[in-house]
């Protein structure tokens, strides 16, 4: 795996920048900022892995709709 990020602005020679990988990795983080924010999947004490599952894909159909 690659790292996608931006390099420090005072370094001499930084290393080339994926902008189209950049800008999904940045969704994705931004996705789960939002899934952790949400209060309905942040404060689940589910006892099966699949009932929190469900409620992660029901939050994740929300957050898209949004």
């Amino acid at each position: 795996m690659t790292p996608v990020i931006h390099s420090h602005p005072s370094r001499k020679y930084p290393p080339p920048l994926d902008r189209t990988r950049y800008r999904l990795r940045y969704r994705v983080e931004c996705f789960f900022h939002d899934l952790k924010c949400s209060r309905a999947a942040a404060t689940r004490y589910d006892k099966t892995a699949t009932s929190y599952l469900a409620v992660l894909r029901v939050e994740s159909m929300f957050l898209w709709l949004r």
